[in-house]
């Protein structure tokens, strides 16, 4: 009984939300319909000066695949406008499935988080693909017959067993089911960005995603995102692959291996595919990003891999995989968004912890900031100068308000403060100590009340720990509830906190000889993660080659100009 009241509470309504969600409600739409309208008017004005033929597309064809038409499909979609109904909708702000992206058939009570998270976001105004909801169905369906526990999944470990002996690897078609194991490696981050790289790839392959979850990885994490089965690959020494953690780019199995000795990939039974960091130095591991490998692969029953990349940008340089791709994302800029929000929901452990901490310190609140803040050792700072310049940034840029006597003695006509509520996200505490020196608690600056929290101060990355990469979860949810975001270059806890969000964020520039630049920020251009070691060998030139500058749509990172990141 005491659970089931606990349980309700979690379901009651969110204190002091209820005003912010109506104005949002009301302000969504209009957004919308005068972005799209004034997207279009300048693609119209652009056809008029550059002589572009808008001319539709042909036949039973939806997108056409380049050109300034697809764009215009899409813009004419979203706004509702198109003849044959719209491909891509802006969710309603109550509804908890976000406009079909979430499946229907859970239990709640089971993973309170899946249909409650929604109502702490800013309402999302990005539409959402019914190509894309169609092919998130689809999956459901393929990974409840072929997931663990299924006979499908004994029939192919079975398989994968015998394979060896075989006198030739059976093709994904005859087995019925393939694979891609994902492997742990690096942060909490690190690994949300690489599982939804993942499973892009299982999406558009038509692979099921099993994370291998070594030494309780994930454990009380995450819940279950596929409807009737689990995702989890728990390995054992029945599994024919043993110590998949251990797997290297050397390995006799790995595609890096089997392609420096001439052979044929799709004869594999299964293959290891290097995706880390260092791959840049071999060709023959970036070569999965090629057409014609891709081809080969389709016929491997089994890939397991491992990065510590988001590794998205790289899966739109495959021709093969371009119109699925821009099929399920007219807009490319919001793959994250979309796909974080459908696989990565808080257990109940971890959403106690964030509603707790919400309901305390965020629920009253007007607005809320969030500042992520992240040292790295590549990138030294002292604490006061990267505390000048979250301040420098922070305050040009009005997202908090200028502290002294020029910004005082604003209230003489009765108004109250506006309530503002600062999370800072960051193992240290130095300069959440500072704002609140700066900004006394409900101390007040010209018009605005600010009130500075930080939940944690880890002092050190543990990854291996359960407990710390629940408060690590718990602080990018917390992160995401923002209604504006202030994140660090090149970290991937920031990438995840403001897709999550669907914010572009205010990004804090790397410090250049132990100095804040003198632009100490920059509004991100998408909200994107940045893939930071993108393929450097060009496909179709058999040569090295500059990978953000072969299509429109990936360009190279604001926050770390090596990598590569998708844009609009």
């Amino acid at each position: 009984m005491d659970q089931n009241k606990a349980i309700r509470s979690h379901l009651s309504p969110c204190r002091g939300l209820e005003a912010r969600r109506r104005w949002y409600r009301a302000a969504a739409r209009p957004t919308v319909l005068v972005v799209t309208a004034s997207v279009a008017a300048a693609l119209l004005m652009a056809a008029v000066l550059f002589g572009v033929r808008l001319t539709p597309s042909g036949g039973n064809s939806t997108w056409v695949s380049a050109g300034v038409r697809d764009v215009l499909k899409a813009v004419s979609n979203q706004s509702g406008q198109g003849t044959a109904g719209p491909l891509a909708t802006v969710p309603d702000p109550g509804d908890r499935l976000l406009g079909g992206l979430l499946a229907a058939e859970f239990d709640e009570n089971s993973c309170v988080s899946r249909y409650r998270a929604a109502l702490y976001r800013r309402p999302s105004v990005h539409a959402i693909s019914s190509h894309l909801v169609s092919a998130l169905r689809r999956y459901e369906s393929r990974h409840r017959r072929c997931g663990p526990g299924t006979p499908a999944y004994a029939r192919a470990v079975e398989r994968l067993r015998a394979a060896p002996n075989a006198s030739a690897a059976p093709s994904s078609s005859a087995a019925g089911c393939s694979y891609l194991v994902w492997n742990p490696i690096e942060g909490l981050g690190n690994r949300i960005l690489t599982i939804t790289s993942g499973f892009l790839y299982a999406l558009l392959t038509d692979r099921v995603l099993l994370l291998h979850s070594s030494g309780g990885a994930l454990d009380d994490l995450f819940c279950e995102p596929f409807p009737g089965s689990t995702w989890i690959l728990e390995e054992d020494e029945k599994f024919p692959i043993l110590g998949m953690g251990h797997l290297t780019a050397g390995h006799h199995e790995s595609l890096r291996s089997v392609l420096r000795r001439g052979e044929d990939p799709s004869a594999a039974p299964w293959l290891y595919v290097h995706l880390r960091h260092d791959y840049s130095k071999v060709h023959q591991d970036q070569q999965f990003f090629c057409d014609d490998v891709q081809a080969q692969l389709r016929r491997v029953p089994w890939l397991v891999f491992q990065s510590d990349n988001y590794f998205v940008p790289g899966l739109f340089l495959i021709p093969g995989l371009e119109r699925e791709l821009v099929r399920m994302f007219p807009r490319r800029d919001l793959v994250f968004h979309h796909l974080g929000r459908y696989l990565f929901h808080p257990s109940n452990t971890v959403w106690g912890m964030v509603t707790r901490y919400h309901d305390e310190y965020f629920a009253k609140a007007d607005e809320r900031v969030g500042i992520q803040v992240r040292k790295f050792r590549w990138a030294p700072i002292s604490t006061d100068e990267l505390y000048g310049q979250i301040l420098n940034c922070s305050q040009r840029e009005g997202i908090l308000p200028v502290h002294g006597a020029a910004a005082t003695g604003g209230f003489n006509d009765g108004q109250p403060a506006k309530q503002k509520a600062v999370l800072v996200v960051s193992l240290h505490d130095e300069y959440s100590e500072k704002l609140r020196d700066l900004y006394p608690k409900n101390g007040s600056a010209g018009r605005e009340a600010v009130s500075v929290y930080q939940p944690t101060h880890l002092g050190a990355q543990r990854s291996g720990e359960q407990q710390h990469n629940q408060k690590a979860l718990a602080e990018m949810v917390l992160l995401s509830f923002s209604d504006a975001v202030v994140t660090t270059a090149v970290s991937t806890f920031g990438y995840v906190g403001q897709g999550l969000a669907g914010l572009r964020p205010w990004v804090l520039m790397t410090p250049v000889d132990g100095k804040a630049p003198d632009t100490p920020c920059r509004h991100a251009a998408t909200m994107e993660p940045c893939f930071h070691a993108p393929p450097t060998y060009d496909c179709r030139a058999r040569a090295n080659g500059d990978v953000g500058r072969i299509v429109r749509h990936i360009r190279h990172c604001e926050d770390f100009p090596q990598g590569v990141q998708l844009v609009e």
